[in-house]
């Protein structure tokens, strides 16, 4: 396949980002679709998620947002005729819709090849015993393993409880007992899998594995936990050529899902002979099993006393995984590019690498430094979840850094993760340390090992309890003695280790004055520091606990100036793929504390005489702070480009495509604090930065970035809206006194600082009311409350109210319509973007709600004018300049503003891309100096209806409340486009992967009518109590329930029965039921047709 110039390839996404798989494949389907346009090829692209850079009009010929279904995609082939279809750039999502199109037999019909790794290659690994059964016959050793399948015919329902008893028992005597792992197939992230002690604990696991298989397997394998798991990255082109790209280690050991752990490239702890024989045993399996392409192998590894040790085959992924960006980003290796040219039939030996413009895709990639990867999991929205680690993933997102020694890497990544440990260590004594916190693997045991360090205890001793490698517990004391070293006075050691100046600082007994840390000692207000304060700092406000002169100096006398003064300065180092060898060429960066040698390491590549930005990216994806703000990033490098200045990002989020190294002039891969970002600033003498594109991590460092760009005597503006006006959006005070002074409507309310307050508000206002913290993001902790128990107990539980964390309390708007309007202002004029109808009422979280664009209620049509005229005030009051995000209410004829954010927001992306009108771009060049009248850029209504619907993580997360509410717990967002919200509705339930049952029975516990036309309709009063029906959700007697209630919601989660909790998302589901036979309107997002009329014209 190599005459590409008229092929018409299609390229399938992954969908929304959900647990198991995030947004690295968003940056594979980017990087993939411009590979394919530079060998010539037409690329059609098709994926159901709004939110992402992928699906930009501009990276295919053409872009199809439509759910990733057969139904769609068939209909997409009919129309485009493409002549091949590649699989494995879309994740598990893209590979068995594919599998899906072959079986069904449209693949044959239209006569599109699969290019790249054949369909047979993705059966033989995903099926466990034709799997295993290529691995013996190539004698390379696997864990011993039994699948447990169903028969023809046979359904999980079907099943009874002893034949099911007696599969499992029999698997389990067959693999030596237990523990065991149970494993699902052509599943995800390790959904319904886990190491399993307990036979009762298994037969569910089963049941559920079963269920969720595409195939009706589950894989019951010995455990192998504690063994050191490893994943290699490998390439094969259709001549056979292999190389090795890198390997990972986990620095936990097997029975963690390498999604959950902390990963060091390359490996630390595997001897040379152990590396060698699993390089060779990843280059016999990729060619044995015909794989072309990129591919992901995991292995495991334990010390038996040999020189080389002793390793299994665990696990081969056939296509791009999702450690395939991190390895891409580690070692500047483009995996997903290489493999998509590999697709159309190229060699590696023809493929040039791009950063040495010398060698080839052939050149195995060599690295001199290390880079840690470590998982960002979403604890403060699910404070009722376990979050032991297991096989099975939790985590949303991701940080990586990149460093000269470990300790350095480990800091940078931890200091980018922007996590706080959950555990308090002054509370806890050394028992509970050991057991809950050193011994069970959790998001806070990295902080706990620093903590027992503090404590006296020695590396043998961690050890013995972790199970953790002596090299990296080794290194772990390391980093906890630097911090002694600090506090004594010996700043050098410190920074070497890893340590920002802020951090140095603190540690000697002077003020934080930035956003993140990577680690303070817990005790650290007992000897001369204040963490009170430095919470304070890193509580999302973006500003410093007490504001520093502008030397930097505190009541102390030590000072961010004297450390700087005593520490070797930060330098910048390229990733150039051959460790040196030849010269780079393209500007990718890290930065390194090198040993005082008195020469000159820095490698920076950049003209400063020229004009350039730094664009601050958005760090890992967690709720409320998701893909789409890495959108809204590449958007502004766009807009640069386009205005022939260059551009700089800094962010740490292997996963995106801002994280490419083609994306911008100049990409650092490093922490989003104020020191490290003005590290960059002054390196490339840039003459700005843009902090409004990052969401909520970039704003937060608007202050202390500020601040540090006055302490240094940088030539360099934060563009666009002030950072005070950003800041008085954020006060609650402030902005209603500003509203006030606006005649702008406004829920009644206020903030507090003592549970006295905000009970004297909530009187005042008159129960219920909405209360939430001040300054986070994705409404976390929000909640609504009825009367004085429910807030006292509010105050306890969920936050710590104080004057540096205010609360806030406000009227809650009950049955108002809720809506939010994106717009670009240049302190002139203001161009609308779109507004956006919410589907549910006040009480769900903006983020959580699916929404519609245009607004079909005649309550919000009315007032579209004042709410054009609220919009063009409030930007005029902030002076902004770039986007603005304005969050309102309709009640009874009178808009109320709810929030004002001046900055990008989640729902940017679905604005644009609906509208047509490309509003983070337009922003960056208005930043820049361009005027809205001078860019000539038109307002658009979209004539068809967009519905945006929400992708939750309940199913992931064993335990947690599955109801919506006020705080937001969605991790991304599908979208339907069709001619009638009824089945715009149903298509993005399609793309959400919970299509809506036209038929069966229907539990009806909402005060709804309509379902009884089409369902078999029972009510809570029909069963003998809720067990009763839990019990028929699980027999599989129900399909569809509309419920409040939090158990039998729970059990819909288990057993992946649609439901709808909320009555206007059931209105709307019924809506879309009587829409089922209208055309499902597949069409390319630019071929959709618009109006150019302004929003709110009279």
């Amino acid at each position: 396949m190599t005459a590409d110039e008229d092929r018409t390839i299609l390229l399938i996404g992954s969908g929304p980002i959900k647990i198991g798989q995030a947004a690295e494949f968003d940056y594979s389907g980017a990087q993939a679709c411009r590979a394919l346009q530079e060998e010539g090829a037409r690329v059609v692209l098709v994926n159901s998620n709004p939110a992402t850079i992928m699906t930009d009009p501009e990276m295919a010929d053409k872009v199809y947002l439509e759910p990733i279904n057969t139904e769609a995609i068939s209909e997409i082939i009919r129309k485009e005729d493409p002549d091949g279809v590649i699989a494995g750039l879309g994740g598990q999502t893209g590979l068995n819709v594919t599998a899906e199109l072959a079986e069904e037999g449209v693949l044959d019909e239209y006569d599109v090849d699969v290019m790249g790794t054949p369909l047979d290659t993705i059966y033989a690994t995903e099926d466990r015993d034709l799997f295993k059964q290529r691995m013996e016959d190539i004698g390379e050793p696997v864990p011993r393993s039994t699948t447990i399948t169903l028969d023809e015919g046979e359904s999980v329902t079907d099943l009874d409880e002893e034949s099911l008893v007696d599969r499992v028992e029999a698997a389990v005597d067959e693999v030596g007992g237990l523990p065991v792992i149970a494993r699902t197939t052509y599943t995800l992230g390790g959904s319904g899998s886990g190491v399993v002690d307990e036979m009762d604990e298994l037969i569910e696991r089963v049941r559920k594995g079963l269920r969720l298989s595409r195939n009706n397997e589950v894989l019951i394998t010995e455990s192998i936990s504690g063994w050191v798991e490893l994943e290699y990255e490998v390439m094969r082109d259709a001549d056979d050529s292999c190389i090795i790209i890198c390997n990972m280690e986990n620095i936990d050991p097997m029975g963690i899902h390498t999604g959950e752990s902390t990963v060091v490239t390359p490996s630390q702890v595997i001897p040379d002979e152990g590396h060698q024989e699993m390089r060779d045993s990843a280059l016999k399996v990729i060619r044995d099993l015909g794989i072309q392409g990129g591919c992901n192998i995991q292995f495991a590894w334990h010390d038996d006393g040999t020189p080389g040790g002793e390793y299994r085959v665990v696990e081969v992924n056939p296509r791009v995984s999702r450690s395939s960006a991190l390895a891409s980003k580690a070692t500047g290796y483009p995996i997903a590019r290489v493999t998509a040219k590999v697709a159309l039939g190229k060699r590696l030996h023809e493929i040039e690498n791009e950063i040495t413009g010398e060698t080839t895709a052939a050149f195995e990639p060599a690295i001199d430094y290390v880079v840690t990867k470590v998982p960002r999991w979403p604890i403060d929205k699910f404070r009722d979840t376990e979050f032991e680690l297991s096989t099975a993933m939790k985590s949303t997102g991701e940080a990586m850094s990149i460093g000269r020694t470990f300790p350095e890497s480990l800091l940078k990544a931890l200091r980018s993760s922007e996590y706080n440990p959950a555990a308090d260590f002054n509370e806890i004594d050394d028992a509970e340390l050991e057991t809950e916190y050193l011994e069970k693997p959790t998001p806070d045991r990295p902080y706990a090992m620093f903590e027992a360090f503090c404590r006296g205890y020695t590396v043998e001793e961690v050890v013995d309890i972790t199970n953790i490698k002596e090299w990296y517990v080794e290194r772990f004391k390391e980093v906890a003695d630097a911090a002694q070293a600090a506090r004594e006075g010996d700043y050098e050691t410190a920074a070497q280790a890893g340590f920002t100046d802020q951090e140095i600082t603190a540690l000697a007994g002077g003020e934080f004055n930035d956003t993140h840390v990577s680690w303070l000692p817990a005790d650290l207000d007992e000897d001369g520091g204040d963490e009170p304060e430095v919470e304070a700092a890193t509580d999302g406000s973006g500003e410093a606990a007490t504001p520093p002169r502008k030397d930097g100096g505190t009541v102390d006398g030590v000072t961010v100036d004297t450390v700087e003064t005593d520490t070797t300065d930060r330098d910048f180092k390229l990733v150039d793929t051959c460790a040196g060898e030849f010269e780079a060429t393209t500007p990718y960066y890290y930065s390194t504390r090198d040993p005082l040698s008195g020469i000159d390491r820095d490698e920076l590549q950049i003209d400063p005489d020229l004009e350039s930005v730094v664009v601050v990216g958005g760090g890992p994806i967690r709720i409320g702070q998701g893909v789409e703000f890495d959108y809204c990033s590449v958007h502004a490098v766009r807009a640069l480009e386009d205005l022939g200045i260059d551009a700089h990002v800094v962010n740490n989020n292997p996963e995106t495509v801002s994280t490419d190294y083609d994306t911008s002039d100049g990409l650092f891969f490093e922490p989003v604090t104020a020191e490290e970002v003005a590290d960059v600033i002054e390196a490339t003498d840039a003459d700005g930065v843009m902090v409004q594109f990052g969401g909520q991590t970039s704003v937060d460092i608007g202050h202390p970035l500020e601040q540090e760009l006055q302490r240094r005597d940088l030539d360099c503006e934060i563009m666009g809206t002030s950072v005070d006006a950003m800041d008085l959006a954020e006060d609650r005070d402030r902005f209603n006194k500003l509203m006030d002074e606006l005649g702008i409507s406004q829920a009644e309310g206020g903030s507090a600082t003592s549970q006295e307050e905000a009970l004297d508000l909530a009187h005042d206002i008159g129960y219920p009311v909405l209360v939430r913290p001040s300054y986070v993001l994705g409404g976390r902790a929000m909640d609504v409350v009825y009367n004085d128990e429910d807030l006292e107990t509010y105050i306890e539980e969920a936050v710590r109210v104080s004057p540096d964390k205010p609360i806030l309390v406000d009227e809650f708007l009950a049955d108002a319509v809720e809506l939010d309007v994106d717009a670009v202002a240049d302190e002139d004029d203001v161009l609308i973007g779109g507004v956006m109808e919410h589907v549910e009422t006040a009480g769900i979280h903006s983020g959580d709600s699916a929404c519609m664009i245009p607004p079909r209620s005649q309550e919000i049509k009315d007032v579209m004018p004042r709410i054009r005229e609220v919009v063009e005030d409030i930007a005029d009051a902030l002076d902004t300049v770039g986007l603005l995000n304005v969050q309102l209410a309709v009640r009874d004829g009178e808009v109320f503003v709810l929030e004002a954010n001046p900055r990008s927001s989640r729902t940017v992306p679905f604005i644009s891309k609906t509208a047509g009108v490309p509003i983070a771009k337009i922003a960056a060049k208005v930043m820049s100096g361009a005027t809205l009248s001078e860019l000539d850029v038109q307002e658009q209504i979209p004539e068809q209806v967009s519905v945006k619907e929400v992708v939750l993580p309940f199913d992931r997360l064993p335990g947690s409340d599955p109801r919506l509410g006020p705080e937001m717990k969605s991790t991304g967002e599908v979208m339907g486009t069709a001619g009638s919200f009824g089945k715009a509705y149903q298509k993005a339930q399609m793309a959400v992967g919970k299509a809506i049952p036209l038929e069966g029975t229907a539990i009806v516990d909402l005060p709804i009518l309509g379902f009884e036309e089409h369902f078999d309709v029972q009510d809570f009063d029909d069963y003998e109590d809720t067990d009763a029906i839990i019990d028929a959700i699980q027999s599989g007697e129900v399909d569809l329930v509309l419920s409040r209630d939090r158990d039998v919601l729970e059990a819909c989660v288990e057993e992946t029965v649609t439901y709808f909790s909320t009555h206007e998302s059931a209105e709307a589901a019924l809506e879309a039921i009587n829409s089922a036979d209208q055309p499902l309107a597949v069409q390319a997002i630019d071929e959709r047709p618009k109006t150019q009329r302004e929003w709110g014209a009279e």
